[in-house]
């Protein structure tokens, strides 16, 4: 008995050739590869923004006043290097945008040559894993950071400790600026892991 076999339709994978192999791409598939790149290259970009941005706000973050305490004028002075949170904070920062820096120069690379700018399975996971441990790293250096902002700005209940930031008002809001960065870099590397996550269901 003759069965007749269903007709196969191609699907995304299917339509969308590798360029590398020198076959031609379907419209659908230009189209995804484009779109694609569109968004990296944009996630690049403003994450290096904003990782250059923290780096930068941070180490400016410095001032001079004088503090009030039982009656006595102390002169007071701050500066980012002061705490080691700050200082993780900076130096994740500045890994990230590093991060970022080398991704978008490859990725400038591959869309000179016409190519995409993902060569293979692998190097889609090599993002992804790169791409969620800085996501991390920031999250967990605005964390520690954010935790000593709150102590200068509140003090220590029961105790004579002050708030620093009544005299050190610009210098916290630079702290506060700055972790607000950090933390926007944290959301855009999160971002770029969807989207490797993306890449690789579709292709």
């Amino acid at each position: 008995m003759d069965m007749k076999t269903p007709p196969e339709y191609p699907t995304i994978k299917d339509a969308t050739m590798t360029v590398e192999s020198g076959s031609a791409v379907s419209e659908p598939g230009r189209k995804l590869f484009r779109n694609y790149d569109v968004m990296h290259v944009t996630l690049r970009i403003v994450c290096l923004s904003a990782s250059l941005a923290s780096v930068i706000v941070m180490i400016t973050a410095k001032q001079k006043s004088t503090l009030s305490l039982y009656g006595f004028d102390l002169p007071v002075y701050s500066k980012w290097s002061f705490s080691d949170s700050f200082d993780y904070l900076v130096g994740v920062s500045a890994a990230a945008g590093v991060h970022s820096l080398l991704q978008l120069l490859m990725t400038s690379r591959m869309l000179l040559k016409k190519s995409p700018i993902i060569s293979s399975r692998k190097h889609a996971w090599l993002l992804f894993a790169g791409d969620q441990v800085f996501a991390y790293a920031m999250m967990s250096c605005g964390s520690a950071a954010s935790g000593v902002t709150n102590l200068n700005r509140t003090g220590i209940k029961h105790s004579s400790l002050p708030n620093f930031c009544k005299p050190l008002h610009s210098f916290c809001d630079r702290v506060a600026l700055s972790i607000a960065f950090a933390f926007f870099g944290c959301f855009l590397l999160a971002m770029s892991s969807v989207l490797d996550v993306v890449w690789l269901s579709e292709y």
